[in-house]
């Protein structure tokens, strides 16, 4: 029986910590929080002061009564969710559930999932940092009182399906604001000149006119510019100075959240969603050979560039042991925290020096490895020598033109051997001395045109959110997810596009909620809740001030007469009566229609699935079929429904036995997003289901009617037993993976 119950979110990290432990400790997941605000209504009592009123997730139900038989089954409870906010808030929920079961509830701190630092959190158990958790629930009410006061109000205003968010609203002004940039730019023409030079030495070079008479050079036109081009042809260029320094280029610090979501972007095209995807894996732990489950990197969110005595340590013994003395600093290199870093953990860097990214290659799926391989690098790079680079310049004169050119040369790599630059190759200059006359290859003129400010990436968009102090770099990957999904704005070659829907909402919410809008007042509140998490500020009275502020808004919001029933306007033209078009939500989502209904009844909808024209025929009127997307994911119908009300069916008998039912044969089916599982035919009486796809092929150890076929992250495909009791397994080559859409 186990005498200590070690509760975390996920059933990696538990899986991982398990394996560390004897057979005193019990280890369960929560599969996230718990408890939570109702969806049905507010679900905070204003009146008393803001109370939250939680309760238990229907889908965590279970869950739950597991765990409190747990609890009440062992000598006392540690909570062991992440060491951050959101952690320590689902280890209080946690203690509210099972306080009663069982009162001996301690906190356990863990920075990274291995042997070692489970070791260290259970000698050093802690109480629930009530900072953290007061700072975390006011954050929670503070979206609610936002998300339930304005979402309802753009409902009554403007239309269905539209929602505001504290930090979302402020993303979406900023695409929207640089968007505005975009269109408001007017481009210049303008002209650079660049000679094609040849010293006594090699190699030859290029440089750009960078003066005319000690003016900078400015040159409008094509006409000024071959002026300058036929008088050049005619001039000596001669070298009047050489400067040659010798710089430092120093390694930046070991990465944080934001900064490995913005380099990860840059380097990998890495989503910021998927990047913390990722990094959750490799923090929670994963099979690497016969060492079994090993957490790989240390937490990954985290504000703060502190790094650990021992792994100072044992990386310089890692850089010592495999590079040469001179790639290795005579001290270990400290880097500062930004004032405003909550410094709760250390930065992102790799748990154990032995596993470089070449051993692990075999064990980690691509994108694993990969960031994996960006982590390491980088911090290793953090504790390296910096790179010495010799920089050249020249000054060249030609009459009353002079020209400059730049190059430079690598004269030790250091930290760049490990962390290279993303730019080209060096460009060295030749060996020359002033007064060396040169002698002209060719003269370029090239026309450009000044550009706009590029659109938001993801890695640009988080880099602005955290340089203004908006949100928090955990909280990133679902802002963007959600503009995205609300079509608020779209992905257009990589960078943010916003919508006619989006540009409307920012403008709306900007001109209502003036205050609340604010980038510095929104950069105020992160600054308030690390007051709170710190106990040096109250909770009630920031809720209070920022109540009173949005209550004030959504009064004189509500006295305007809004846009319900007219719709959005849109700047584009109906197609056939050339009216405006305006943007509506129906029943089916939302479309764009005639602003002069019922006059003109044209409408389009915007629905990015629209029906897709097959080739293939329907079976009882001959028309096309067409693949739609429906309440509950895509189905294949007729193209003349109403008129045809055939749909096919995605459902496939496999033939293969049920191995829970008599009688029942495995069917293939799709869950409502579209997902391709087997389920029993005898559904509902049989409740079997599976994800993995059936093999009509028996058990050579228990004679199971068949065996399922599983694709891994990593290694071969393999064949397993289908009785949860058997656990026989066989790996097998397979010419092609299972059929999936």
């Amino acid at each position: 029986m186990a005498k200590q119950l070690i509760i975390v979110e996920s059933p990696a990290k538990a899986k991982t910590i398990n394996r560390y432990l004897g057979p005193d400790f019990e280890v369960m997941a929560t599969l996230g929080h718990i408890r939570d605000l109702p969806k049905s209504k507010l679900g905070v009592d204003i009146e008393k002061g803001f109370k939250p009123e939680y309760r238990v997730l229907p889908s965590r139900k279970k869950v739950v009564d597991e765990l409190c038989q747990a609890a009440g089954r062992c000598d006392r409870v540690l909570l062991a969710a992440d060491p951050d906010r959101e952690g320590e808030a689902i280890c209080w929920h946690l203690c509210m559930v099972l306080k009663d079961t069982n009162p001996h509830i301690f906190r356990m701190l863990l920075h990274e999932i291995t042997p070692s630092a489970v070791n260290a959190g259970l000698e050093n158990l802690q109480e629930l940092d009530q900072g953290k958790i007061k700072a975390q629930q006011t954050r929670r009410i503070l979206d609610r009182l936002v998300g339930y006061g304005i979402s309802p109000l753009l409902w009554k205003k403007i239309g269905g399906g539209l929602s505001a968010g504290r930090v979302q609203s402020i993303a979406l002004r900023l695409i929207c604001e640089r968007e505005k940039e975009i269109k408001a730019f007017v481009s210049e023409e303008y002209w650079n000149i660049t000679a094609h030079l040849e010293a006594h030495e090699p190699p030859a070079f290029k440089a750009l006119l960078a003066k005319i008479e000690e003016e900078k050079a400015k040159i409008g036109d094509e006409a000024r510019a071959t002026a300058i081009v036929d008088e050049l042809r005619e001039l000596p260029f001669r070298l009047q100075d050489v400067q040659i320094k010798e710089k430092l280029r120093h390694p930046g610090p070991p990465y944080i959240t934001s900064t490995l979501q913005q380099e990860s972007f840059r380097l990998l095209r890495f989503s910021v969603k998927k990047t913390m995807s990722v990094a959750q894996r490799l923090y929670e732990g994963l099979e690497i050979g016969e060492r079994g489950l090993v957490g790989l990197i240390t937490y990954m969110r985290t504000d703060s560039v502190r790094i650990s005595d021992d792994a100072l340590s044992k990386s310089r013994e890692f850089i010592a042991a495999n590079y040469s003395p001179e790639y290795l600093p005579s001290k270990p290199r400290y880097f500062k925290n930004k004032k405003k870093a909550q410094d709760a953990h250390e930065a992102i860097r790799p748990t154990s020096f032995d596993l470089p990214p070449e051993k692990v290659e075999p064990y980690l799926e691509k994108d694993g490895l990969r960031l994996y391989t960006l982590v390491w690098n980088r911090f290793l790079a953090s504790q390296m020598n910096p790179a010495r680079v010799e920089e050249t310049e020249f000054d060249i004169r030609a009459g009353k033109y002079q020209f400059r050119a730049k190059g430079e040369v690598i004269q030790f790599a250091g930290f760049l051997t490990l962390y290279p630059r993303q730019q080209k190759d060096d460009k060295a200059l030749p060996k020359a001395a002033p007064g060396e006359d040169l002698k002209m290859l060719e003269i370029e003129p090239k026309q450009n045109f000044t550009q706009p400010p590029p659109r938001y990436t993801e890695g640009s968009l988080v880099k602005e959110l955290e340089a203004r102090g908006i949100g928090r770099p955990s909280t990133y990957a679902p802002i963007i997810s959600t503009l995205l999904d609300r079509d608020y704005v779209i992905r257009e070659k990589g960078r943010f596009l916003p919508q006619e829907l989006g540009m409307f909402l920012s403008d709306y919410l900007t001109e209502k909620f003036s205050d609340l809008m604010q980038f510095e007042f929104t950069a105020q509140l992160e600054e308030k809740l690390d007051l709170v998490s710190e106990g040096k500020e109250d909770g009630l009275a920031y809720l209070s001030s920022y109540y009173a502020l949005l209550e004030k808004d959504i009064k004189q919001a509500e006295q305007d007469e809004g846009f319900k029933g007219k719709g959005i306007p849109s700047e584009e033209e109906c197609p056939e009566c050339g009216r405006n078009l305006v943007i509506k939500h129906g029943r089916y989502g939302r479309f764009k229609a005639c602003s002069g209904y019922p006059d003109c009844t044209f409408k389009k909808s915007l629905d990015k699935k629209e029906p897709k024209v097959l080739e293939e025929a329907c079976p009882e009127c001959g028309s096309p079929l067409v693949l739609r997307q429906g309440r509950y994911g895509p189905f294949t119908a007729c193209s003349n429904y109403p008129k045809c009300t055939y749909i096919k069916s995605d459902k496939k008998d496999t033939g293969i036995a049920c191995p829970e039912c008599e009688g029942g044969t495995l069917i293939r089916r799709k869950t409502r997003k579209g997902k391709i599982f087997y389920g029993c035919s005898n559904y509902p009486k049989c409740k079997f289901a599976t994800w993995d796809e059936p093999v009509e092929r028996p058990c050579p150890e228990c004679s199971r009617p068949f065996i399922l076929r599983k694709s891994p992250r990593k290694g071969s495909p393999y064949l397993y037993c289908s009785d949860k009791d058997c656990s026989w397994r066989e790996e097998v080559e397979i010419d092609s993976e299972p059929t999936s859409e």
